[in-house]
Protein backbone atom coordinates (compact mmCIF):
# COMPACT_ATOMS: atom_id res chain seq x y z
CA UNK A 1 0.00 0.00 0.00
CA UNK A 2 1.28 3.78 -1.12
CA UNK A 3 2.54 5.77 1.63
CA UNK A 4 -0.32 8.18 2.96
CA UNK A 5 0.35 12.05 2.30
CA UNK A 6 -0.68 14.43 4.74
CA UNK A 7 -2.36 17.66 3.42
CA UNK A 8 0.53 20.70 3.41
CA UNK A 9 -0.07 23.42 5.93
CA UNK A 10 0.94 26.91 4.85
CA UNK A 11 3.06 28.78 8.13
CA UNK A 12 0.45 31.91 8.78
CA UNK A 13 2.07 35.10 7.08
CA UNK A 14 4.07 37.27 9.79
CA UNK A 15 2.83 40.64 9.08
CA UNK A 16 6.11 42.55 9.04
CA UNK A 17 6.55 45.62 11.08
CA UNK A 18 4.75 48.84 10.62
CA UNK A 19 6.56 52.29 9.21
CA UNK A 20 5.67 55.34 11.14
CA UNK A 21 5.93 58.48 11.19
CA UNK A 22 8.54 60.64 8.59
CA UNK A 23 11.41 58.28 9.78
CA UNK A 24 9.81 55.34 8.90
CA UNK A 25 10.61 53.80 12.01
CA UNK A 26 9.33 50.38 12.77
CA UNK A 27 6.45 49.60 15.43
CA UNK A 28 6.30 46.13 16.53
CA UNK A 29 4.10 44.29 18.48
CA UNK A 30 6.57 44.33 21.42
CA UNK A 31 8.65 47.21 22.95
CA UNK A 32 12.50 46.71 20.91
CA UNK A 33 14.90 49.41 22.76
CA UNK A 34 17.72 50.41 20.17
CA UNK A 35 21.00 52.05 21.46
CA UNK A 36 22.92 53.83 18.61
CA UNK A 37 26.77 55.27 19.31
CA UNK A 38 27.05 59.03 18.38
CA UNK A 39 30.54 59.95 17.50
CA UNK A 40 30.65 63.51 18.09
CA UNK A 41 34.29 65.12 17.63
CA UNK A 42 33.72 67.05 20.87
CA UNK A 43 34.45 65.96 24.58
CA UNK A 44 31.20 65.40 26.60
CA UNK A 45 31.66 65.80 30.76
CA UNK A 46 30.96 62.62 32.00
CA UNK A 47 28.49 61.44 34.49
CA UNK A 48 30.95 61.34 37.18
CA UNK A 49 28.91 62.04 40.71
CA UNK A 50 25.22 61.61 40.42
CA UNK A 51 23.50 63.44 43.23
CA UNK A 52 20.86 66.48 42.34
CA UNK A 53 23.42 69.68 43.39
CA UNK A 54 25.81 68.46 40.17
CA UNK A 55 26.06 69.39 36.69
CA UNK A 56 24.19 67.55 34.41
CA UNK A 57 25.72 66.21 31.00
CA UNK A 58 23.54 65.65 28.14
CA UNK A 59 19.97 66.27 27.41
CA UNK A 60 17.71 65.46 24.27
CA UNK A 61 14.99 66.83 22.34
CA UNK A 62 12.48 65.45 19.67
CA UNK A 63 12.25 67.25 16.47
CA UNK A 64 9.14 67.29 14.66
CA UNK A 65 10.89 65.79 11.60
CA UNK A 66 11.62 62.95 13.41
CA UNK A 67 15.24 63.59 14.58
CA UNK A 68 16.74 65.03 17.29
CA UNK A 69 18.36 67.88 19.51
CA UNK A 70 21.17 66.31 21.00
CA UNK A 71 22.75 68.86 23.80
CA UNK A 72 25.84 68.08 25.91
CA UNK A 73 28.35 70.01 28.29
CA UNK A 74 31.68 70.17 27.32
CA UNK A 75 34.81 70.20 28.92
CA UNK A 76 35.57 73.99 28.27
CA UNK A 77 32.77 75.93 29.46
CA UNK A 78 30.58 75.61 26.65
CA UNK A 79 27.13 73.94 26.32
CA UNK A 80 27.17 71.95 22.60
CA UNK A 81 24.32 71.11 19.97
CA UNK A 82 23.65 68.96 17.75
CA UNK A 83 21.41 67.65 15.22
CA UNK A 84 20.44 63.82 15.05
CA UNK A 85 18.96 62.33 11.95
CA UNK A 86 16.56 59.09 11.83
CA UNK A 87 19.16 56.75 12.61
CA UNK A 88 20.15 59.05 15.58
CA UNK A 89 24.05 60.16 13.74
CA UNK A 90 25.05 63.58 13.88
CA UNK A 91 24.36 65.96 10.96
CA UNK A 92 26.77 68.56 10.04
CA UNK A 93 28.85 70.75 12.80
CA UNK A 94 27.73 71.15 16.38
CA UNK A 95 27.07 74.65 17.47
CA UNK A 96 28.07 75.72 21.14
CA UNK A 97 27.05 78.79 23.82
CA UNK A 98 28.43 79.67 26.90
CA UNK A 99 27.53 77.65 29.62
CA UNK A 100 29.01 76.08 32.52
CA UNK A 101 25.69 73.64 33.41
CA UNK A 102 23.16 71.84 31.01
CA UNK A 103 18.81 71.47 32.36
CA UNK A 104 17.25 70.80 29.54
CA UNK A 105 16.31 70.97 25.88
CA UNK A 106 12.97 71.13 24.02
CA UNK A 107 12.28 71.72 20.13
CA UNK A 108 9.77 73.43 18.69
CA UNK A 109 7.44 73.04 15.33
CA UNK A 110 9.35 75.00 13.29
CA UNK A 111 12.44 73.33 13.55
CA UNK A 112 14.20 75.03 15.91
CA UNK A 113 14.08 74.98 20.07
CA UNK A 114 15.29 75.87 23.40
CA UNK A 115 18.10 74.97 25.59
CA UNK A 116 17.82 76.06 29.44
CA UNK A 117 21.50 76.44 31.10
CA UNK A 118 23.90 78.01 33.94
CA UNK A 119 26.02 80.77 33.63
CA UNK A 120 28.74 82.08 36.11
CA UNK A 121 27.13 85.49 37.86
CA UNK A 122 28.60 87.66 40.55
CA UNK A 123 27.67 87.04 44.43
CA UNK A 124 28.82 90.52 45.23
CA UNK A 125 29.80 91.50 49.53
CA UNK A 126 27.06 90.92 51.47
CA UNK A 127 27.89 89.88 53.98
CA UNK A 128 26.39 86.52 54.88
CA UNK A 129 24.73 85.75 57.79
CA UNK A 130 26.94 82.61 57.87
CA UNK A 131 28.19 79.75 56.28
CA UNK A 132 29.23 79.75 52.68
CA UNK A 133 26.31 79.59 49.29
CA UNK A 134 28.57 79.91 46.25
CA UNK A 135 28.57 80.46 43.63
CA UNK A 136 26.38 82.75 42.40
CA UNK A 137 25.20 81.77 38.78
CA UNK A 138 22.41 82.68 36.56
CA UNK A 139 19.86 80.50 34.56
CA UNK A 140 18.88 81.80 30.83
CA UNK A 141 16.16 80.46 28.13
CA UNK A 142 18.62 80.36 25.01
CA UNK A 143 16.15 80.12 21.67
CA UNK A 144 18.03 78.85 18.55
CA UNK A 145 16.94 78.47 14.74
CA UNK A 146 16.77 74.73 12.71
CA UNK A 147 20.35 75.39 12.41
CA UNK A 148 21.63 75.35 15.87
CA UNK A 149 22.17 78.73 15.49
CA UNK A 150 21.46 81.72 18.66
CA UNK A 151 18.29 83.66 17.94
CA UNK A 152 17.87 85.28 21.45
CA UNK A 153 18.76 84.85 25.12
CA UNK A 154 16.70 85.62 28.58
CA UNK A 155 17.88 85.45 31.59
CA UNK A 156 15.56 83.96 34.08
CA UNK A 157 16.75 84.64 37.15
CA UNK A 158 17.14 88.51 38.26
CA UNK A 159 20.71 89.04 38.65
CA UNK A 160 21.52 92.68 36.84
CA UNK A 161 24.44 94.91 37.01
CA UNK A 162 22.99 96.20 39.91
CA UNK A 163 21.88 93.41 41.83
CA UNK A 164 24.51 90.45 42.77
CA UNK A 165 23.65 87.15 44.36
CA UNK A 166 24.32 88.69 48.08
CA UNK A 167 21.92 91.54 47.45
CA UNK A 168 18.07 90.99 49.23
CA UNK A 169 15.57 90.03 46.99
CA UNK A 170 18.32 87.77 44.51
CA UNK A 171 17.12 84.94 42.86
CA UNK A 172 20.34 83.20 41.85
CA UNK A 173 21.81 79.12 41.07
CA UNK A 174 23.70 78.14 43.18
CA UNK A 175 25.80 74.70 43.99
CA UNK A 176 23.02 73.03 45.88
CA UNK A 177 19.33 71.80 44.26
CA UNK A 178 19.66 74.07 40.98
CA UNK A 179 18.24 71.39 38.32
CA UNK A 180 15.32 72.47 35.74
CA UNK A 181 13.42 71.57 32.96
CA UNK A 182 11.39 73.34 29.77
CA UNK A 183 8.24 72.96 28.81
CA UNK A 184 6.46 75.18 25.37
CA UNK A 185 3.07 75.94 24.30
CA UNK A 186 4.47 76.27 20.99
CA UNK A 187 4.76 80.01 21.79
CA UNK A 188 6.37 80.67 25.13
CA UNK A 189 8.83 78.80 26.41
CA UNK A 190 7.99 77.77 30.70
CA UNK A 191 11.20 77.04 32.59
CA UNK A 192 10.98 75.73 36.08
CA UNK A 193 14.27 75.14 38.01
CA UNK A 194 15.64 75.21 41.88
CA UNK A 195 16.70 78.81 43.00
CA UNK A 196 18.59 80.38 45.50
CA UNK A 197 16.59 82.96 47.17
CA UNK A 198 18.45 86.21 49.16
CA UNK A 199 16.88 87.57 52.35
CA UNK A 200 17.68 90.38 54.14
CA UNK A 201 18.45 89.71 57.88
CA UNK A 202 19.32 92.77 60.02
CA UNK A 203 22.85 93.98 58.54
CA UNK A 204 23.56 90.71 56.71
CA UNK A 205 21.54 88.63 54.37
CA UNK A 206 20.61 84.67 54.91
CA UNK A 207 20.44 82.66 51.20
CA UNK A 208 17.25 79.89 51.36
CA UNK A 209 16.54 77.36 48.70
CA UNK A 210 13.63 76.49 46.64
CA UNK A 211 12.42 76.73 42.93
CA UNK A 212 11.44 79.12 40.23
CA UNK A 213 8.94 79.35 37.15
CA UNK A 214 9.04 81.88 34.64
CA UNK A 215 7.89 82.20 31.47
CA UNK A 216 9.31 83.59 28.17
CA UNK A 217 7.63 84.96 24.63
CA UNK A 218 8.46 84.24 21.23
CA UNK A 219 10.84 87.27 21.08
CA UNK A 220 12.20 86.20 24.36
CA UNK A 221 11.15 88.96 26.76
CA UNK A 222 9.79 87.48 30.07
CA UNK A 223 5.64 87.48 30.38
CA UNK A 224 4.75 90.06 33.43
CA UNK A 225 2.50 87.95 35.44
CA UNK A 226 1.54 85.11 33.63
CA UNK A 227 -0.35 82.78 35.81
CA UNK A 228 1.33 79.69 35.24
CA UNK A 229 4.68 81.87 36.85
CA UNK A 230 5.61 81.81 40.01
CA UNK A 231 8.43 83.86 41.57
CA UNK A 232 9.21 80.99 44.19
CA UNK A 233 7.21 77.25 43.69
CA UNK A 234 8.23 75.45 45.83
CA UNK A 235 10.76 75.39 49.19
CA UNK A 236 12.68 73.90 49.97
CA UNK A 237 12.37 72.26 46.54
CA UNK A 238 13.85 69.37 44.35
CA UNK A 239 13.31 67.26 41.01
CA UNK A 240 10.97 70.33 40.13
CA UNK A 241 9.20 69.09 36.69
CA UNK A 242 6.49 70.97 34.16
CA UNK A 243 4.78 69.78 31.56
CA UNK A 244 2.57 71.89 29.02
CA UNK A 245 -1.06 70.20 28.91
CA UNK A 246 -2.64 71.59 25.69
CA UNK A 247 -6.56 70.55 27.20
CA UNK A 248 -6.61 73.08 29.85
CA UNK A 249 -3.94 75.69 28.15
CA UNK A 250 -1.93 75.47 31.24
CA UNK A 251 1.82 74.78 32.34
CA UNK A 252 1.88 72.02 35.08
CA UNK A 253 3.96 71.56 37.82
CA UNK A 254 5.47 69.25 40.87
CA UNK A 255 8.32 69.21 43.30
CA UNK A 256 9.30 67.20 45.74
CA UNK A 257 9.50 69.66 48.61
CA UNK A 258 10.23 69.31 52.46
CA UNK A 259 7.56 71.43 53.29
CA UNK A 260 5.31 68.98 54.47
CA UNK A 261 7.94 65.99 52.73
CA UNK A 262 5.80 65.20 50.20
CA UNK A 263 5.33 65.05 46.12
CA UNK A 264 3.32 68.61 45.25
CA UNK A 265 2.07 70.92 43.06
CA UNK A 266 3.46 74.52 43.30
CA UNK A 267 2.03 78.01 43.91
CA UNK A 268 0.16 77.62 46.06
CA UNK A 269 1.05 73.99 47.31
CA UNK A 270 -1.62 71.35 46.95
CA UNK A 271 -0.92 67.55 48.08
CA UNK A 272 -0.22 65.10 45.27
CA UNK A 273 1.44 62.29 47.72
CA UNK A 274 2.68 62.54 51.24
CA UNK A 275 5.97 61.29 51.82
CA UNK A 276 8.91 61.27 54.50
CA UNK A 277 11.66 63.05 54.51
CA UNK A 278 14.19 60.66 55.18
CA UNK A 279 16.42 61.22 52.21
CA UNK A 280 14.81 58.90 50.00
CA UNK A 281 11.76 61.04 48.77
CA UNK A 282 12.40 61.95 45.09
CA UNK A 283 10.53 62.97 42.49
CA UNK A 284 10.66 61.89 38.82
CA UNK A 285 8.61 62.67 35.42
CA UNK A 286 5.52 64.41 34.78
CA UNK A 287 3.28 63.17 31.68
CA UNK A 288 -0.46 63.65 30.66
CA UNK A 289 -3.08 60.94 31.63
CA UNK A 290 -5.37 59.52 29.08
CA UNK A 291 -8.47 61.73 29.21
CA UNK A 292 -7.56 64.53 31.82
CA UNK A 293 -5.27 65.04 34.34
CA UNK A 294 -1.38 63.95 34.79
CA UNK A 295 1.09 61.04 35.79
CA UNK A 296 4.31 61.53 38.01
CA UNK A 297 6.41 58.85 39.10
CA UNK A 298 8.10 59.23 42.31
CA UNK A 299 10.36 56.54 44.70
CA UNK A 300 10.38 56.71 48.34
CA UNK A 301 12.35 53.84 49.94
CA UNK A 302 13.72 52.96 47.11
CA UNK A 303 10.13 51.69 45.95
CA UNK A 304 8.88 53.60 42.74
CA UNK A 305 5.18 54.54 42.57
CA UNK A 306 2.71 56.23 39.86
CA UNK A 307 0.30 58.84 41.19
CA UNK A 308 -3.13 59.72 38.40
CA UNK A 309 -3.99 63.43 40.02
CA UNK A 310 -5.80 66.26 38.17
CA UNK A 311 -5.47 69.42 40.77
CA UNK A 312 -3.77 68.03 43.96
CA UNK A 313 -4.28 64.51 45.60
CA UNK A 314 -2.94 61.58 43.91
CA UNK A 315 -6.53 59.38 43.02
CA UNK A 316 -4.74 56.97 41.83
CA UNK A 317 -1.87 54.97 43.27
CA UNK A 318 0.22 52.16 41.34
CA UNK A 319 3.27 50.30 43.17
CA UNK A 320 4.92 49.41 40.49
CA UNK A 321 7.69 46.82 42.01
CA UNK A 322 10.45 48.59 40.90
CA UNK A 323 13.20 49.33 43.02
CA UNK A 324 15.02 52.78 42.40
CA UNK A 325 15.53 56.31 43.82
CA UNK A 326 15.35 57.79 40.22
CA UNK A 327 12.13 56.69 38.23
CA UNK A 328 12.54 57.70 34.49
CA UNK A 329 8.73 58.32 32.77
CA UNK A 330 8.00 59.54 29.34
CA UNK A 331 4.93 59.33 27.13
CA UNK A 332 4.92 56.17 24.52
CA UNK A 333 3.03 56.41 21.84
CA UNK A 334 -1.02 56.69 22.10
CA UNK A 335 -2.62 55.99 25.49
CA UNK A 336 0.73 54.36 27.11
CA UNK A 337 3.67 55.70 29.21
CA UNK A 338 7.09 54.50 29.74
CA UNK A 339 8.46 53.95 32.99
CA UNK A 340 12.22 53.37 33.25
CA UNK A 341 14.50 52.89 36.03
CA UNK A 342 18.56 51.80 36.96
CA UNK A 343 18.87 47.93 36.88
CA UNK A 344 22.89 47.50 37.32
CA UNK A 345 24.75 48.84 34.31
CA UNK A 346 21.84 48.76 31.86
CA UNK A 347 18.00 50.12 32.30
CA UNK A 348 14.96 47.90 33.01
CA UNK A 349 11.32 49.57 31.53
CA UNK A 350 7.34 48.79 31.80
CA UNK A 351 4.94 50.14 29.51
CA UNK A 352 1.99 51.26 31.56
CA UNK A 353 -1.95 52.21 30.69
CA UNK A 354 -1.90 55.97 30.81
CA UNK A 355 -5.75 55.81 32.00
CA UNK A 356 -5.95 52.68 34.24
CA UNK A 357 -1.78 52.96 34.92
CA UNK A 358 -1.80 49.19 34.61
CA UNK A 359 1.03 47.67 33.02
CA UNK A 360 1.16 46.12 29.60
CA UNK A 361 3.48 43.52 28.31
CA UNK A 362 6.33 41.99 30.13
CA UNK A 363 9.61 44.20 31.69
CA UNK A 364 12.23 44.48 29.30
CA UNK A 365 15.86 46.03 29.27
CA UNK A 366 17.98 48.96 27.75
CA UNK A 367 21.16 48.20 27.50
CA UNK A 368 22.50 51.95 28.23
CA UNK A 369 24.04 53.46 31.63
CA UNK A 370 21.22 55.08 33.67
CA UNK A 371 21.18 58.93 34.78
CA UNK A 372 19.63 59.45 38.01
CA UNK A 373 18.33 63.07 36.78
CA UNK A 374 18.33 63.05 33.07
CA UNK A 375 14.99 62.14 31.07
CA UNK A 376 13.37 60.29 28.56
CA UNK A 377 11.33 62.44 25.43
CA UNK A 378 8.41 61.57 23.71
CA UNK A 379 8.83 61.48 19.77
CA UNK A 380 5.60 62.08 17.78
CA UNK A 381 5.76 58.12 15.72
CA UNK A 382 5.28 56.82 19.22
CA UNK A 383 9.18 56.03 20.16
CA UNK A 384 10.78 57.31 23.08
CA UNK A 385 14.90 58.43 23.11
CA UNK A 386 17.29 59.17 26.13
CA UNK A 387 20.84 60.16 26.21
CA UNK A 388 23.57 58.33 27.83
CA UNK A 389 27.13 57.81 28.49
CA UNK A 390 28.83 56.97 25.25
CA UNK A 391 31.98 54.64 24.26
CA UNK A 392 34.78 57.42 24.70
CA UNK A 393 34.93 60.00 26.27
CA UNK A 394 33.35 62.24 22.56
CA UNK A 395 30.64 60.07 22.05
CA UNK A 396 26.70 59.69 23.36
CA UNK A 397 24.58 56.74 22.82
CA UNK A 398 20.93 57.23 21.99
CA UNK A 399 18.50 54.36 23.47
CA UNK A 400 15.32 54.35 21.46
CA UNK A 401 12.87 52.49 22.40
CA UNK A 402 10.98 51.69 18.99
CA UNK A 403 7.08 51.68 18.50
CA UNK A 404 4.32 49.84 19.35
CA UNK A 405 1.27 48.71 17.30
Amino acid sequence: MAPSTAPSVSAPAVKPPAATGPCGRKASAKPVAQVTDVKLGVKVTGYGNEGDTEPLPMALAARPDGGSWLAWRGTDGKVYLGRLDCADKLVGKPTSFTGIDLQDVQADRAGGGALLLTRKGTCGSGPLCGGESSPCNTMHVVRFDDNGKLVWERQVTNLTGGRAGYDDGARFVWWYQHHGRLATDGKNWAAYFGVAITVKNGDCVDIHQGDRIQVVNASGKLVPGHRDAAEVGCSHAWTSRIVWDPRTKRFVAVCATDNNCRIAQPSPYRTVAAGTCDGTLFGGDLVLAKGKGYWTAWSQGGSVRLERFTTGKSTTTIRTGASSQHPHLVPYGTGRMLLTWQSGSAMSAQVYDAGTGKAVGAKFTIKAKDHAYQAFKAYPDGSAAYPAAGSSSTSIRIARVQPTT
